[in-house]
């Protein structure tokens, strides 16, 4: 049960991404994009995340969208517990679990301090993997748009067959 739903949650994801590839933005742009998303999708947006993506399309003609909206399906509502629990662990490293602020209120400073930690975390996570998305996203628009170009080309090449060029010769002398 468990890999018939990685399986399909796994071909959701190349089938996204397979379609910003092929969309008509540079390998730039397309790579961009998803980075974007990958890091307004991994910070605590509460959902407000995919109205910024409407935003940014609207006036960014640059930004693709298929890859910007793809980056909804790796940071699914399945893997963003993982990016939370390990962006408060990683805060909890960096600024300890006592909160800077403090409010004489015992509630008000742990939850001031659970946010000053996750927020911290959660912010050097998404650049990370946003920087990481990028590299990746990059490399695998272009390795896509290279193999097709070649399948282009072998088509091409496998329509001229030997009788076509001979064909072709010979209608050249005849006019």
């Amino acid at each position: 049960m468990i890999r018939e739903r990685l399986s399909i949650y796994r071909a959701r994801i190349r089938r996204e991404l397979t379609e910003a590839f092929e969309e008509e933005c540079t390998p730039r742009e397309v790579a961009a994009s998803f980075a974007i998303g990958i890091f307004i999708t991994a910070m605590p947006t509460g959902g407000l995340g995919i109205g910024l993506f409407f935003v940014f399309v609207y006036y960014w003609d640059w930004v693709s969208k298929t890859a910007i909206f793809a980056s909804v399906a790796v940071l699914n509502p399945l893997v963003k517990p993982v990016v939370y629990v390990a962006s408060y662990h990683l805060g909890a490293v960096l600024l300890g679990t006592e909160p800077i602020l403090v409010f004489d209120i015992t509630a008000l400073d742990w939850l001031v301090g659970l946010v000053q930690v996750l927020l911290l975390g959660n912010l050097l996570i998404a650049l990370a993997l946003s920087a990481i998305s990028y590299v990746v996203v990059l490399r695998l628009t272009r390795a896509h748009r290279e193999r097709q170009q070649r399948r282009q080309n072998q088509t091409h090449t496998d329509d001229v067959s030997p009788n076509a060029v001979l064909v072709s010769f010979l209608q050249r002398f005849r006019k």
